[in-house]
């Protein structure tokens, strides 16, 4: 490949994702979230029907309450944990109301908190229940409408489990003890006594419902959203609401596993006994306007003689998709240490197979895991994230210091013959191929490589993707601070071109007609800014050699354009694409300062400090 062909190709791929960037800024968001706008509009004009999880397949009720009417409507025991407060609804022993106590809605002190479950009967209602199925021949089996009995004064918390019971009418007795820990994972333990004179066949399931999906979707490309779960053959099933409402009915045969639902940080997951078979099921109910989303399984089926009992157990995890957590539950006995990079496991009954997989990690999840892991390494050593990326950075730049250098001293030459270079091409302007073989008898005279100037862009591309990634799916870098205007390191930058960075206190969101595009794509903060002037500066130590006018405009067009397409990307990452810039920049200065070739910093000095330009060789 020719050294044109090669920058040609560069400059093609830059391009195309920066033009993919823009549109999807000026096009595909703006459009996600006018429609996400609409929706929720509609779902609030509308009623719909949901499932029951009294039972599998059991019928719909209406949606018409409050949240408070509907959490009134049960009698309730009170949920508190260092991670959760709530109530379980008696009536159906539904889990159905539930906050997350470490988590706020948005960086307010004193913003409410993250909400989870939501009341069965309430619209956008998302719950969990249990329970037990006989067929049609065994009536009496506790459903939605069944109340059962608690003790005086009970609270679930971490040192006192809940103890429900229930009597049907057929001498069943159900005894449901429901324990919490610390953190999300809720144990429901189920024992049935058969009081009766005869024989029954009962099987355990357990269900996740929502309805009208989630409060706030997104539905984008980057994050999944929607259905999620682990089975028996270890693949990780997914389905996001859109596709999940066309396939309305998915079914799978399991040995253990879990299932739930998944949003961008929060998850609801069944998780039955790992020793045995199941029935999954995932599916989407009722008319397009009022869909209900379900996650359920169903149990194999137990004899119970009369005097005799069972006991079943499941878990449920309920609450935000913390990594460390995550895997705690993955290796029960003996979870990973030195950051989960070397641990000795011995598989047992209580593990949860692959649950860190909840994350979203992508398809490049051998990337984004280690870029990740790294930051949890580097933050506990500094104690802030944005520090925990810079030092990533230079990690990074540790690891290819070497192939760097050898680029970087590339460009150097080629910048310091780019006047012989300019020469050629008017000398041999009408006879190309001379002039490429002149060109190439020129860096092979000079030593130069002209294809190791593509290394340093080569190799910012994939960490970007997935520190990319990192930023947008791992709940540890929601509200992550980083230093001065910057409190949320998985949001864009605050401050805008528009408001003079908060001089002046006005909402550009707020003018007619163009109020969209300036707090959008027109949104220009401090750090997008940064990144532009250094990515020029970085852009103007590197040689247009072999360019012709019209590709060394383009390029000179970048810095613009990344500046626009990054304003509304996390801070976080611009931060890490202007602290790479910088250093990048370092680098080539020390090493053209040693090849004695002039550059944009010196010019800068010289201009500012009126002293004239040395010789340089030439």
């Amino acid at each position: 490949m020719q050294p044109d062909n090669t920058r040609n190709t560069l400059i093609f791929i830059v391009a195309a994702l920066a033009l993919f960037m823009v549109y999807d800024f000026l096009v595909l968001r703006p459009a996600n979230q006018k429609a996400q706008q609409q929706a929720k509009v509609e779902a609030a004009q509308k009623q719909g029907a949901t499932t029951v999880a009294g039972a599998p397949g059991a019928p719909p009720a209406a949606v018409q309450a409050t949240r408070q009417q509907a959490a009134a409507a049960s009698p309730r025991v009170e949920i508190d944990t260092p991670s959760l407060k709530g109530s379980i609804a008696l009536k159906g022993a539904r889990i159905d109301d539930l906050y997350l106590k470490r988590y706020r809605q948005t960086l307010a002190p004193n913003s409410p908190l993250v909400e989870l479950f939501r009341p069965d009967g309430a619209r956008h209602a998302y719950w969990a229940a249990f329970g037990w199925t006989g067929g049609a021949n065994l009536p009496g089996m506790p459903d939605r409408d069944t109340v059962w009995t608690a003790p005086a004064g009970a609270k679930l918390t971490t040192q006192t489990p809940l103890t429900l019971t229930y009597n049907t009418p057929q001498g069943l007795r159900f005894t449901r003890t429901i324990a919490v820990d610390k953190d999300y994972m809720f144990t429901v333990t189920d024992t049935v006594a058969n009081l009766g004179a005869a024989k029954v066949t009962i099987a355990p399931w357990g269900a996740v419902q929502r309805h009208l999906g989630p409060p706030d979707p997104t539905n984008n490309q980057i994050v999944h959203e929607g259905a999620i779960g682990v089975l028996d053959d270890g693949n990780l099933r997914l389905s996001k609401y859109k596709d999940w409402k066309k396939k309305r009915e998915l079914g799978f045969a399991s040995h253990g596993g879990w299932l739930g639902i998944t949003d961008k940080y929060w998850l609801a997951a069944l998780v039955p006994d790992q020793t045995q078979p199941i029935r999954a099921s995932y599916r989407a109910t009722g008319p397009k306007d009022g869909e209900t989303f379900d996650t359920s399984y169903l149990g194999r089926y137990v004899n119970i003689a009369p005097g005799k009992q069972t006991t079943y157990s499941q878990r449920l995890f309920a609450g935000a998709k913390v990594y460390p957590v995550l895997r705690n539950y993955e290796y029960s006995q003996d979870p990973p240490k030195l950051f989960g990079l070397v641990h000795k496991h011995t598989p047992n009954a209580a593990d949860i197979k692959d649950f860190d997989k909840a994350i979203d990690w992508g398809m490049f999840w051998f990337l984004t895991r280690p870029i990740f892991t790294a930051l949890e390494m580097f933050y506990k050593l500094v104690g802030n994230f944005g520090l925990a990326i810079m030092a990533l950075t230079v990690l990074v730049k540790l690891l290819f210091f070497a192939p760097a250098n050898k680029s970087y001293e590339s460009i150097t030459k080629m910048k310091k013959v780019q006047p012989d270079v300019e020469k050629l091409r008017k000398r041999y302007e009408k006879d190309p191929a001379k002039q490429q073989q002149e060109m190439m008898a020129l860096y092979q005279r000079e030593k130069i490589n002209p294809f190791m100037g593509c290394l340093p862009i080569l190799i910012q591309i994939p960490v970007f993707y997935a520190l990319y990634k990192v930023l947008s799916v791992t709940i540890e870098m929601r509200h992550a601070p980083f230093f001065g205007w910057i409190q949320d390191l998985s949001a864009r930058d605050p401050t805008s071109i528009w408001t003079l960075f908060g001089l002046i206190p006005w909402n550009p969101a707020a003018a007619p007609m163009i109020g969209g595009f300036l707090d959008g794509p027109l949104h220009i903060g401090v750090w997008p800014l940064i990144m532009g002037f250094t990515m020029w500066l970085s852009q103007a130590m590197s040689p247009t050699t072999g360019m012709d006018k019209m590709q060394a405009r383009i390029l000179q067009l970048f810095p613009i354009i990344f500046t626009f397409t990054l304003t509304n990307f996390a801070a976080g990452l611009v931060i890490y694409w202007s602290w790479n810039n910088l250093l990048s920049i370092l680098q080539q200065y020390v090493i053209m300062r040693r090849f004695k070739v002039d550059n944009p910093i010196d010019q800068i000095v010289r201009r500012l400090t009126g002293r004239a330009a040395p010789a340089v060789g030439g």
